[in-house]
């Protein structure tokens, strides 16, 4: 019975080893950003980048599945490499200064003595894809001139087709967040011209004085009482 016991262990130890092999490995994943370039203007728009939201269903490491019903399930051999929040904010960051030519573009909340020229406001309330749905998008965005009132607000909804794969969801995901931000550059850009000053309204005219209709009465002239009188 003595002998037996160490023959216990090691065929557990043994199936437990099994398991743990037999287990597919995880794989991370990233958005791909693209191959934005660094902008070369100094002076460009000041832009302020946020608050960005996210859904609340996409604050986690799994990479999810949307299924043909509609439910949601985690993918078991894929995961997001950090914070999909992150991930997102870099994305949206890079390509939007490439874009609009800026380095004058931060992350909200700014630092102390920066002044927008235009802030955007942005609410992600879908980014998924599944097995055999393609990668869909929703969200809102809204402008803000430097004096804090709404120029333009927008609602967003775009899909991208894959092929399946976990990568290619990845992928398929990445483009049409970088098509949000191709449609939101081309919203910013009126927004970088001088806006041109409202004309001061003029004083209202005194009105004229109007002259009474009907016969005129002719003013009485003074009597003089100074005449002399000559008698006979």
């Amino acid at each position: 019975m003595v002998s037996r016991f160490p023959l216990v262990l090691l065929l557990s130890g043994l199936l437990g080893l099994v398991g743990c092999v037999s287990q597919p490995p995880v794989t991370l994943y990233q958005l791909d950003s693209g191959n934005p370039g660094v902008p070369a203007s100094s002076k460009g728009l000041a832009v302020l980048l946020g608050p960005v939201s996210v859904a609340d269903y996409l604050q986690r490491e799994t990479l999810l599945q949307r299924q043909p019903d509609g439910s949601l399930t985690s993918a078991t051999e894929a995961r997001w490499a950090g914070s999909l929040g992150a991930d997102i904010d870099q994305l949206l960051l890079r390509q939007l200064a490439w874009r609009l030519d800026t380095q004058r573009l931060v992350l909200a909340p700014s630092a102390a003595g920066f002044v927008p020229d235009v802030q955007v406001v942005l609410s992600i309330t879908r980014l998924d894809s599944g097995p055999q749905q393609p990668a869909v998008l929703d969200a809102q965005w809204r402008l803000l001139d430097k004096r804090g009132q709404l120029r333009d607000s927008r609602l967003i909804h775009l899909e991208e087709p894959h092929q399946g794969a976990a990568a290619d969801q990845v992928r398929a995901q990445s483009l049409v967040l970088r098509r949000l931000v191709e449609q939101l550059a081309t919203a910013i850009q009126p927004l970088s011209e001088p806006q041109a000053e409202e004309p001061r309204k003029a004083a209202p005219a005194a009105p004229a004085r109007t002259r009474p209709s009907g016969p005129q009465i002719p003013k009485a002239a003074p009597v003089r009482t100074d005449v002399e009188v000559f008698r006979f």
